[in-house]
Protein backbone atom coordinates (compact mmCIF):
# COMPACT_ATOMS: atom_id res chain seq x y z
CA UNK A 1 0.00 0.00 0.00
CA UNK A 2 1.23 3.46 -0.90
CA UNK A 3 0.92 6.46 1.40
CA UNK A 4 0.46 9.96 -0.01
CA UNK A 5 1.77 12.85 2.08
CA UNK A 6 -0.24 15.93 1.10
CA UNK A 7 1.45 19.32 1.48
CA UNK A 8 -0.37 22.60 0.81
CA UNK A 9 2.36 25.22 0.46
CA UNK A 10 2.15 29.00 0.50
CA UNK A 11 5.25 31.11 1.16
CA UNK A 12 6.68 28.77 3.81
CA UNK A 13 9.81 27.58 2.02
CA UNK A 14 12.18 28.78 4.74
CA UNK A 15 10.61 26.29 7.18
CA UNK A 16 10.00 23.46 4.71
CA UNK A 17 13.40 21.79 5.22
CA UNK A 18 12.32 20.35 8.58
CA UNK A 19 9.23 18.85 6.97
CA UNK A 20 11.32 17.46 4.12
CA UNK A 21 13.88 15.90 6.47
CA UNK A 22 11.13 14.26 8.54
CA UNK A 23 9.77 12.57 5.42
CA UNK A 24 13.19 11.24 4.47
CA UNK A 25 13.42 9.69 7.96
CA UNK A 26 10.22 7.62 7.61
CA UNK A 27 10.51 3.93 8.46
CA UNK A 28 7.71 3.06 6.01
CA UNK A 29 9.25 2.95 2.53
CA UNK A 30 6.30 3.16 0.10
CA UNK A 31 5.29 6.82 0.17
CA UNK A 32 5.03 9.84 -2.08
CA UNK A 33 4.78 13.54 -1.28
CA UNK A 34 2.37 15.67 -3.30
CA UNK A 35 3.00 19.40 -3.00
CA UNK A 36 0.59 21.99 -4.36
CA UNK A 37 1.83 25.56 -4.20
CA UNK A 38 -0.93 28.14 -3.84
CA UNK A 39 0.66 30.90 -5.95
CA UNK A 40 3.62 31.67 -3.71
CA UNK A 41 6.28 34.12 -4.86
CA UNK A 42 8.68 32.82 -7.49
CA UNK A 43 11.54 32.76 -5.00
CA UNK A 44 9.49 30.66 -2.56
CA UNK A 45 8.55 28.18 -5.26
CA UNK A 46 12.14 27.83 -6.41
CA UNK A 47 13.34 27.24 -2.84
CA UNK A 48 10.95 24.31 -2.42
CA UNK A 49 11.88 22.90 -5.82
CA UNK A 50 15.58 23.08 -4.96
CA UNK A 51 15.02 21.16 -1.72
CA UNK A 52 13.13 18.29 -3.37
CA UNK A 53 15.25 18.19 -6.55
CA UNK A 54 16.44 14.73 -7.54
CA UNK A 55 13.90 12.79 -5.47
CA UNK A 56 11.06 11.51 -7.68
CA UNK A 57 8.95 10.68 -4.61
CA UNK A 58 8.21 14.42 -4.42
CA UNK A 59 5.79 15.83 -6.99
CA UNK A 60 5.33 19.60 -7.27
CA UNK A 61 2.22 21.31 -8.67
CA UNK A 62 1.13 24.95 -8.78
CA UNK A 63 -2.21 26.74 -8.62
CA UNK A 64 -2.61 29.37 -11.33
CA UNK A 65 -3.81 31.86 -8.72
CA UNK A 66 -4.02 32.03 -4.94
CA UNK A 67 -7.10 29.93 -4.12
CA UNK A 68 -6.97 29.13 -0.40
CA UNK A 69 -6.56 25.89 1.53
CA UNK A 70 -9.97 24.46 0.61
CA UNK A 71 -9.17 24.45 -3.11
CA UNK A 72 -5.54 23.49 -2.58
CA UNK A 73 -6.21 20.55 -0.26
CA UNK A 74 -9.03 19.29 -2.44
CA UNK A 75 -6.62 19.27 -5.37
CA UNK A 76 -3.99 17.48 -3.30
CA UNK A 77 -6.33 14.58 -2.64
CA UNK A 78 -7.25 14.38 -6.31
CA UNK A 79 -3.57 14.20 -7.28
CA UNK A 80 -2.70 11.54 -4.69
CA UNK A 81 -1.81 8.07 -5.95
CA UNK A 82 -1.77 6.39 -2.55
CA UNK A 83 -4.56 4.34 -1.02
CA UNK A 84 -3.97 6.18 2.28
CA UNK A 85 -3.47 9.96 2.53
CA UNK A 86 -2.42 12.37 5.24
CA UNK A 87 -1.83 16.12 5.37
CA UNK A 88 1.41 17.59 6.70
CA UNK A 89 1.81 21.35 6.80
CA UNK A 90 5.07 22.55 5.19
CA UNK A 91 6.19 24.25 8.40
CA UNK A 92 5.57 21.16 10.56
CA UNK A 93 7.13 17.69 10.73
CA UNK A 94 6.20 14.09 11.51
CA UNK A 95 8.01 11.50 13.62
CA UNK A 96 9.92 8.69 11.83
CA UNK A 97 7.31 6.01 12.55
CA UNK A 98 4.24 8.18 11.86
CA UNK A 99 3.40 6.73 8.45
CA UNK A 100 4.26 3.17 9.47
CA UNK A 101 1.93 3.34 12.50
CA UNK A 102 -0.95 4.54 10.33
CA UNK A 103 -0.37 1.97 7.60
CA UNK A 104 -0.22 -0.92 10.07
CA UNK A 105 -3.59 0.15 11.41
CA UNK A 106 -5.27 0.45 8.01
CA UNK A 107 -3.90 -2.91 6.92
CA UNK A 108 -5.31 -4.73 9.94
CA UNK A 109 -8.53 -2.79 10.63
CA UNK A 110 -10.55 -2.71 7.42
CA UNK A 111 -13.47 -0.82 8.98
CA UNK A 112 -11.28 2.14 9.94
CA UNK A 113 -11.64 4.97 7.42
CA UNK A 114 -9.74 7.67 9.32
CA UNK A 115 -7.01 7.48 11.95
CA UNK A 116 -5.35 10.17 14.03
CA UNK A 117 -2.72 10.49 16.72
CA UNK A 118 -1.46 13.19 19.05
CA UNK A 119 0.57 16.25 18.10
CA UNK A 120 3.38 17.91 19.99
CA UNK A 121 3.17 21.68 20.23
CA UNK A 122 6.56 23.19 19.39
CA UNK A 123 8.15 26.61 19.33
CA UNK A 124 9.22 28.36 16.13
CA UNK A 125 12.43 26.29 16.08
CA UNK A 126 10.37 23.08 16.29
CA UNK A 127 11.54 22.45 19.84
CA UNK A 128 8.87 20.40 21.69
CA UNK A 129 6.82 22.24 24.31
CA UNK A 130 3.86 20.05 25.28
CA UNK A 131 1.66 17.32 23.77
CA UNK A 132 -1.98 17.99 22.85
CA UNK A 133 -3.69 16.30 25.79
CA UNK A 134 -7.24 16.45 24.41
CA UNK A 135 -6.49 13.88 21.70
CA UNK A 136 -8.32 10.64 22.53
CA UNK A 137 -10.48 7.91 21.06
CA UNK A 138 -13.90 9.24 20.11
CA UNK A 139 -17.20 7.42 20.08
CA UNK A 140 -18.00 6.02 16.65
CA UNK A 141 -21.39 6.09 14.89
CA UNK A 142 -22.73 8.97 16.99
CA UNK A 143 -24.87 11.36 14.90
CA UNK A 144 -24.23 14.07 17.49
CA UNK A 145 -20.45 13.91 17.24
CA UNK A 146 -19.01 17.16 15.87
CA UNK A 147 -15.42 16.97 17.18
CA UNK A 148 -16.39 19.62 19.72
CA UNK A 149 -14.35 20.12 21.79
CA UNK A 150 -11.64 19.06 19.37
CA UNK A 151 -10.26 15.58 19.91
CA UNK A 152 -9.34 14.53 16.37
CA UNK A 153 -6.20 16.36 15.37
CA UNK A 154 -2.79 15.76 13.78
CA UNK A 155 -1.51 13.31 12.53
CA UNK A 156 -4.70 12.47 10.62
CA UNK A 157 -4.74 9.87 7.84
CA UNK A 158 -7.59 8.49 5.74
CA UNK A 159 -8.61 6.12 2.95
CA UNK A 160 -8.82 7.94 -0.37
CA UNK A 161 -11.43 5.58 -1.85
CA UNK A 162 -13.77 6.28 1.08
CA UNK A 163 -13.16 10.04 0.79
CA UNK A 164 -14.32 9.85 -2.82
CA UNK A 165 -17.66 8.47 -1.55
CA UNK A 166 -18.29 11.63 0.50
CA UNK A 167 -19.36 15.08 -0.64
CA UNK A 168 -15.60 15.78 -0.58
CA UNK A 169 -13.89 18.73 1.03
CA UNK A 170 -15.58 22.11 0.67
CA UNK A 171 -13.25 24.16 -1.58
CA UNK A 172 -14.75 27.43 -0.33
CA UNK A 173 -13.37 26.94 3.18
CA UNK A 174 -10.27 28.92 4.10
CA UNK A 175 -10.18 27.68 7.70
CA UNK A 176 -11.61 24.52 9.32
CA UNK A 177 -11.26 22.59 6.07
CA UNK A 178 -9.70 19.80 8.12
CA UNK A 179 -12.74 19.63 10.42
CA UNK A 180 -14.96 19.41 7.36
CA UNK A 181 -12.91 16.43 6.16
CA UNK A 182 -12.95 14.67 9.55
CA UNK A 183 -16.72 14.92 9.97
CA UNK A 184 -17.48 13.71 6.45
CA UNK A 185 -15.14 10.73 6.84
CA UNK A 186 -16.57 9.99 10.31
CA UNK A 187 -19.94 9.32 8.67
CA UNK A 188 -18.48 6.60 6.43
CA UNK A 189 -16.91 4.23 8.95
CA UNK A 190 -14.84 3.90 12.10
CA UNK A 191 -12.25 6.42 13.20
CA UNK A 192 -9.37 5.25 15.37
CA UNK A 193 -7.00 6.99 17.77
CA UNK A 194 -3.35 5.92 17.57
CA UNK A 195 -2.08 6.59 21.06
CA UNK A 196 1.23 8.07 19.96
CA UNK A 197 2.67 11.55 19.48
CA UNK A 198 3.47 11.50 15.76
CA UNK A 199 3.29 15.14 14.65
CA UNK A 200 5.33 18.23 15.48
CA UNK A 201 3.16 21.35 15.20
CA UNK A 202 5.14 24.56 14.92
CA UNK A 203 3.69 27.74 16.42
CA UNK A 204 5.06 30.84 14.70
CA UNK A 205 3.93 34.25 13.52
CA UNK A 206 3.28 33.10 9.96
CA UNK A 207 1.10 30.14 10.88
CA UNK A 208 -2.58 30.32 9.94
CA UNK A 209 -3.74 29.85 13.54
CA UNK A 210 -1.52 32.73 14.67
CA UNK A 211 -2.43 35.28 12.05
CA UNK A 212 -5.43 37.56 11.53
CA UNK A 213 -7.59 34.60 10.49
CA UNK A 214 -7.72 33.35 14.07
CA UNK A 215 -10.75 35.50 14.88
CA UNK A 216 -12.60 34.00 11.91
CA UNK A 217 -11.81 30.38 12.79
CA UNK A 218 -14.78 30.04 15.15
CA UNK A 219 -17.14 31.11 12.41
CA UNK A 220 -15.66 28.75 9.82
CA UNK A 221 -15.78 25.84 12.27
CA UNK A 222 -19.37 26.67 13.22
CA UNK A 223 -20.36 26.70 9.55
CA UNK A 224 -18.81 23.24 9.15
CA UNK A 225 -20.74 21.97 12.19
CA UNK A 226 -23.98 23.50 10.91
CA UNK A 227 -23.50 21.90 7.49
CA UNK A 228 -22.89 18.58 9.24
CA UNK A 229 -26.12 18.90 11.21
CA UNK A 230 -28.02 19.50 7.98
CA UNK A 231 -26.23 16.68 6.15
CA UNK A 232 -27.23 14.29 8.93
CA UNK A 233 -30.80 15.60 8.77
CA UNK A 234 -30.85 16.56 12.45
CA UNK A 235 -33.61 18.90 13.61
CA UNK A 236 -32.93 19.10 17.36
CA UNK A 237 -29.97 18.61 19.68
CA UNK A 238 -30.47 17.92 23.38
CA UNK A 239 -34.03 19.25 23.11
CA UNK A 240 -33.02 22.46 21.34
CA UNK A 241 -34.12 23.22 17.80
CA UNK A 242 -31.46 23.56 15.15
CA UNK A 243 -31.99 26.80 13.17
CA UNK A 244 -33.04 26.59 9.55
CA UNK A 245 -30.24 28.87 8.37
CA UNK A 246 -26.82 29.76 9.70
CA UNK A 247 -26.52 33.03 11.61
CA UNK A 248 -23.39 33.08 13.80
CA UNK A 249 -21.01 30.75 15.64
CA UNK A 250 -22.41 31.57 19.09
CA UNK A 251 -25.83 30.14 18.19
CA UNK A 252 -24.32 26.91 16.84
CA UNK A 253 -21.85 26.28 19.64
CA UNK A 254 -24.55 27.04 22.24
CA UNK A 255 -26.36 23.92 20.96
CA UNK A 256 -23.32 21.83 21.90
CA UNK A 257 -22.57 23.22 25.36
CA UNK A 258 -24.16 20.18 27.00
CA UNK A 259 -21.27 18.08 25.66
CA UNK A 260 -18.97 19.78 28.16
CA UNK A 261 -21.10 18.61 31.09
CA UNK A 262 -19.81 16.01 33.55
CA UNK A 263 -22.64 13.51 33.05
CA UNK A 264 -22.34 13.62 29.28
CA UNK A 265 -18.60 13.01 29.53
CA UNK A 266 -19.12 10.08 31.90
CA UNK A 267 -21.63 8.47 29.55
CA UNK A 268 -19.34 9.07 26.61
CA UNK A 269 -16.40 7.48 28.40
CA UNK A 270 -18.48 4.38 29.21
CA UNK A 271 -19.65 4.13 25.58
CA UNK A 272 -16.07 4.40 24.28
CA UNK A 273 -14.89 1.73 26.73
CA UNK A 274 -17.61 -0.64 25.54
CA UNK A 275 -16.74 0.24 21.95
CA UNK A 276 -13.15 -0.87 22.53
CA UNK A 277 -14.22 -4.10 24.22
CA UNK A 278 -16.71 -5.31 21.63
CA UNK A 279 -15.16 -4.23 18.34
Amino acid sequence: MKFSVLIAHYNNAILFKDCYDSLLSQTYPDWEAIIVDDASSENEREMVKSIIAGDDRFKFFENEKNSGVGVTKSRLIELANGEICGFVDPDDAILPTAIESAMNLFKHKKKVVLAYSRFMACDKKLTPIAPFKSAMQVRNRDPYFFNYPIQIGHFTTFRKDVYLQTEKMNPELRIAEDQDLYLKMYEKGDVHFINETNYYYRAHAGGISQNNNKGKSYDYFAQVVFSTMKRRKLTTINGKKIPETYSNHKEIFALLEYQNGIWYRIKKKIAITLQKLFR
